[in-house]
């Protein structure tokens, strides 16, 4: 059974697990790096305190801040997007990678299929030799 491990292992095209295995890691720790470094926004974190201690504002004043505040929500929305895209190639190779993998899987279950076939046969040959000198 170690011999089918072994040969299966062997049939994996490591050079190119290897070359692309940097290029992943560095996509997965800037990935995580993205998203763990952020804490998420709390709606209205805030607002009751800071409104309390402020005079009234004017509705110039209300705008401006809301746009301010629209602004930064449209810039959040443009780097989440960015990371979406990130995560989708990232997902991409790391699909085809397993889509490559599989298949080698599968070629070298072909193989010992025949294999175990072929020792099987020669086993019986070598029976039907031994039964026929003795």
């Amino acid at each position: 059974m170690a011999v089918g491990w072994y040969t299966m292992l062997k049939m994996v095209p490591w050079a190119d697990v290897i070359s692309n295995a940097p290029q992943i890691a560095d996509a997965a720790k800037k990935l995580w790096g993205n998203v763990a470094r952020k804490a998420p926004p709390q709606p209205g974190e805030g607002e009751a305190a800071r409104d309390a201690a402020l005079p009234p504002r004017s509705p110039a004043e209300r705008l401006a801040e809301l746009e301010s505040r629209l602004d930064l929500t449209e810039a959040a929305l443009v780097e989440l997007h960015k990371q979406m895209v990130e995560s989708t190639q990232l997902i991409d190779t790391l699909a085809s990678q397993n889509t490559l993998l599989v298949s080698r899987v599968e070629a070298n279950r072909v193989l010992v299929r025949w294999l175990v076939a072929m020792v099987a046969v020669l086993g019986v040959a070598v029976i039907a030799l031994w039964a026929t000198r003795l």
